[in-house]
This record gives C-alpha cells, sequence and structure tokens, in this order.
C-alpha cells in the first residue's frame, strides 16, 4: 500500500487518466474528488462489496433456475 500525504487542493495522480483531488478536510472526514474515464467504475468500498454480493446472489438465482428449467418432469 502507498501511503500519501495530501493537502487541500492537491491532486494524486493514477496511471495518466486518473486524479484523486483532497477537496475537504473536516475533522476525521477527508472529501475526495475523483476523476476519470466513463469506462472505469469508481465506486465507495462497502458499495463496491454490495453489488458484487448481490450480482453473484443473481447469478446463484439464475443457475437454479436454468437447473430447475433442465430437469425432465415426471406425469403421473
Amino acid at each position: 500500500m502507498l501511503i500519501l500525504t495530501r493537502r487541500v487542493g492537491e491532486t494524486v495522480m493514477i496511471g495518466e487518466d486518473v486524479t484523486v483531488t483532497v477537496l475537504r478536510v473536516k475533522g476525521n472526514q477527508v472529501r475526495l474528488g475523483v476523476n476519470a474515464p466513463k469506462s472505469i467504475s469508481v465506486q465507495r468500498e462497502e458499495i463496491f462489496h454490495r453489488i458484487k454480493r448481490e450480482s453473484a446472489e443473481s447469478s446463484e438465482i439464475a443457475e437454479k433456475a436454468e437447473k430447475a428449467e433442465a430437469e425432465p418432469t415426471t406425469t403421473s
């Protein structure tokens, strides 16, 4: 992990296309501004994990539905 010290108004470059700027520091909160191409998803960590979890749950449901459809039905 790279640890940097930045002041309000200072920016960090990530590659050539992404910038992270310190906008404000208030108490123990830091407000950051992120500029990135639309092709790069930028999410808060907790949102990223929620999206990933929900996607996995949706995939599981779809797989179960496909298996249920593929199983031969027995008629009496």
